[in-house]
């Protein structure tokens, strides 16, 4: 990867064919792909940090490696499976899913399992959860506008309430009655509480969000991509870490060039450099992509990127001097007892996150606001309330604690709140007159997708630059999400060279 050679950039920008900006799954999706099936283009990404893979990048602290937030690799999308394997070949692990939930000082089998969540709520509250259920289908919300709505008419109220409401809010950081039905039925699709139970009491598991193993890069998500940057390289492609994007000048429909902040290489000056293109492809913040485009968009499509919002994450990761102190990849924490949301143990991701067996790796994971009193707090004030609180939880004592790190991560996710919606249409509407800018991912289409359909909507954007004509903005919409997914072929592309 390149740091920044301001000389070499610039010889090769007259002729560019595509700049990248941001360089997570998405970006490197793009570039890859355009260079898969056509590689005499001249392609460069541009990232703004020092590690390739956005949030699915993979961190170090003295050997111990860690995800921010654990990612599983499963799709059905198989352009996506395919591009996998092409990358990483051999250095897939297959890992089982282990995961539970923690309520009310008990520990809940997810996937459910009957008799532990018998065990555990009790032949009395089961019985209410199920005439709770059967009121909601015989009476419904019949406008399903907010996810509460959503999750009461397929799991009851009384359900919402257990597993749904205080879980949900800790996320987010809003009531869940304010984020909008979609965030639901795009991530617990497919799910109701009959086929909760017909899963636990058949062993059956026909729910995407609920499958039983998956592939995992042996050293973390982040090999994927590292891996992914050096393939775009060998390629005759640049991959420009420390070069964050701060404007695009704009000639009426067209993107003519962008600018970042790079530190030469050879000088050590930090320097404004331009790059010509002909082609652009987004992946940063649809809110951030709008603001640094010159001249300005439009008013109104401005007041709309003013309107999206984001939730942002940390990690405390804490290294125990004690074996591992359970055995789930990850177990969520659906207890205002603790600020904690969901805590991982890497070594059940893979054994060679831990640099040794005497010792566990345990990811803890808040969710906050940039600016926030959790956000700003010192790192050793965040290792001392993570050690508080896995004693709090029963499942290690705080003086096991030896070591810490923290990542703090911005954008984590963008919020399906009651604006969000109209927001996106407006600048989707204004993003469909321009001639050569697409964005694409989580954040560039300020979309909860998986990973999966964040390079989707990326390989998609790279097919359009060689002569097709995809809708982007329908990625994870019209096409839906694993279970139900088929692939469709596009009348209007082209045959792709392999």
């Amino acid at each position: 990867m390149m740091d920044g050679n301001i000389e070499d950039i610039e010889r090769r920008a007259n002729a560019l064919d595509l700049a990248v900006i941001g360089g997570g799954p998405a970006g490197l999706t793009a570039a890859y792909e355009l260079l898969k099936h056509a590689p005499e283009k001249s392609v460069q990404v541009f990232e703004a940090s020092g590690k390739l893979g956005g949030i699915s990048r993979t961190e170090d602290h003295k050997g111990f490696r860690f995800d921010i937030g654990g990612h599983r690799f499963f799709t059905k999308v198989e352009e996506v499976n395919e591009m996998w394997h092409e990358i990483l070949t051999d250095d897939f692990i297959r890992v089982p899913r282990s995961s539970r939930i923690y309520y009310r000082g008990k520990f809940y089998d997810y996937p459910l399992k009957i008799f532990n969540a018998l065990g555990n709520i009790g032949a009395y509250e089961a019985a209410r959860i199920m005439a709770s259920y059967a009121k909601w289908k015989v009476n419904p919300n019949r406008d399903e506008k907010s996810f509460e709505d959503w999750v009461i008419n397929r799991f009851g109220g009384r359900l919402y309430m257990h597993f749904f409401r205080s879980y949900t809010e800790k996320v987010w950081g809003i009531p869940p009655r304010e984020i909008e039905a979609d965030w639901a039925a795009q991530r617990i699709k497919n799910l109701s509480l009959t086929k909760a139970i017909w899963n636990a009491i058949s062993g059956a598991n026909d729910t995407a969000s609920l499958i039983e193993e998956f592939d995992y890069p042996r050293l973390g998500p982040g090999m994927m991509w590292e891996r992914c940057g050096e393939i775009i390289e060998e390629k005759g492609g640049n991959v420009f870490m420390y070069a964050p994007v701060q404007k695009l000048i704009r000639k009426g429909n067209r993107i003519v060039a962008l600018e970042t902040k790079q530190k030469d290489a050879v000088t050590g000056e930090v320097v404004t450099n331009r790059v010509e293109a002909k082609n652009f492809v987004n992946s940063m913040g649809l809110k951030d992509l709008i603001n640094c485009i010159e001249p300005a968009p439009p008013q109104h499509v401005l007041d709309a990127a003013a309107k999206l919002k984001y939730r942002d994450f940390l990690i405390v990761t804490l290294v125990l001097n004690t074996p591992d102190p359970f055995r789930d990849n990850w177990i969520y924490i659906h207890s205002d007892d603790v600020k904690v949301a969901r805590i991982q143990n890497f070594r059940a991701w893979s054994q060679e996150m831990v640099p040794n067996d005497t010792q566990a790796s345990i990811g803890m994971e808040y969710f906050c606001q940039e600016g926030d009193g959790l956000w700003d707090s010192s790192d050793e004030d965040l290792k001392e309330l993570a050690s508080v609180e896995i004693e709090r939880l029963g499942l290690a004592k705080k003086t096991d604690v030896v070591d810490g790190a923290i990542i703090r991560q911005p954008k984590a996710y963008p919020v399906y709140d009651t604006e969000y919606k109209d927001a996106v249409a407006v600048i989707e509407a204004w993003m469909n007159s321009m001639e050569n800018l697409q964005t694409v991912g989580r954040n560039g289409l300020h979309r909860y997708n998986n990973q999966d359909h964040s390079m989707l909507s990326a390989m998609y954007a790279a097919r359009n630059i060689l002569g097709a004509s995809h809708d982007l903005w329908s990625v994870n919409v019209e096409r839906s999400y694993h279970e139900e997914f088929q692939r469709k072929d596009t009348k209007k592309e082209p045959a792709l060279a392999s």
